[in-house]
């Protein structure tokens, strides 16, 4: 009877000082020595809107690695986008009035050393030739044997995840 108390006061002093320890402890910010990056994006949206959200992706790699404490320079980022969805239309010079903010912004990550390719069989389906893009666009063969060329060099693959979004922040807080 008396290890079966000692074992329970025990417990209860181990459950006590857990507790007392999550209220005292807070979450902190830590630096990840991060370094240069070699990243490749692949594009392949349901819809050509979604390419707005998918350059916050590009944004969310770049701007921390640019700013303090690791001041990293744009040009010891590479970074490689391959497009082959519906968002294919949006880097077509003629629909430049519908998607003139996506475009600037491309234009502006192109810019900063960004390299964009799109698919030549996606552009085939969808129409278009070369002379259809922009300058600051890339069209390679196909849009699967790039996304495998540049992992098979050791860039990261990173696939955006962009959903529709349904509920303001405010209301899911």
């Amino acid at each position: 009877m008396m290890k079966a108390l000692r074992t329970v006061t025990a417990f209860m002093i181990l459950i006590t000082s857990l507790t007392g320890l999550a209220e005292d402890q807070v979450s902190h910010a830590v630096q990840t020595p991060y370094s240069e990056q070699q990243v490749v994006y692949d594009f392949y949206f349901d819809h050509p809107s979604k390419i707005g959200n998918a350059l916050f992706w590009i944004r969310s790699l770049m701007n921390p690695l640019m700013e303090a404490p690791y001041d990293i320079a744009p040009e010891f980022l590479e970074i490689v986008v391959v497009i082959h969805g519906t968002e294919i239309v949006t880097l077509a010079r003629k629909n430049y009035e519908r998607y003139q903010d996506v475009v600037e912004r491309m234009r502006y990550y192109a810019s900063l050393g960004v390299k964009f390719r799109v698919c030549a069989i996606a552009a085939h389906d969808f129409g278009y030739e070369i002379d259809d893009f922009y300058e600051f666009v890339e069209v390679v063969p196909s849009a699967i044997a790039e996304l495998a060329h540049w992992q098979l060099q050791g860039y990261a693959l990173i696939t955006p995840n962009v959903m529709d979004k349904k509920f303001t922040i405010d209301e899911i807080r």
